[in-house]
């Protein structure tokens, strides 16, 4: 989608970032989650993103959209760049596995089909 500003152009981040948590964690486990320092800053990084583009949508648009936990996303983006020291993989682990996947379909249904999309 083109990197044009505006709340359309941040909810398909939020969207993209939260594909790519559910997509990195698929098959695996706690114990492998982990194990593997890679994921866990893959997955943490895309967290940011989530979170920042949270934080950029609009006052107006998060109103109108109360299904969307927008405080808990800007939250947790701050816990990770603010206090990455303190990040607790069993939670961030909960985080992508239970609530990424249901804040994915809710993501879905708001922002509208990318051309590239439509193709396939």
């Amino acid at each position: 989608m083109p990197r044009e500003q505006g709340d359309e152009s941040y909810l398909w981040d939020m969207l993209q970032a939260a594909r790519l948590v559910v997509t990195f964690v698929r098959g695996v486990t706690l114990d492998e989650y982990c194990d593997n320092q890679m994921l866990r800053m893959a997955v943490e990084r895309a967290l940011e993103i989530l979170g920042e583009a949270a934080n950029r949508v609009s006052g107006n648009y998060r109103s109108a959209h109360g299904e969307i936990p927008w405080r808990q996303i800007i939250a947790q983006r701050n816990v990770l760049v603010h206090e990455y020291g303190e990040v607790d993989d069993e939670r961030i682990w909960n985080l992508v596995v239970h609530q990424v996947p249901v804040l994915y379909e809710l993501l879905t249904r708001l922002v509208p089909e990318a051309p590239e999309d439509k193709k396939q």
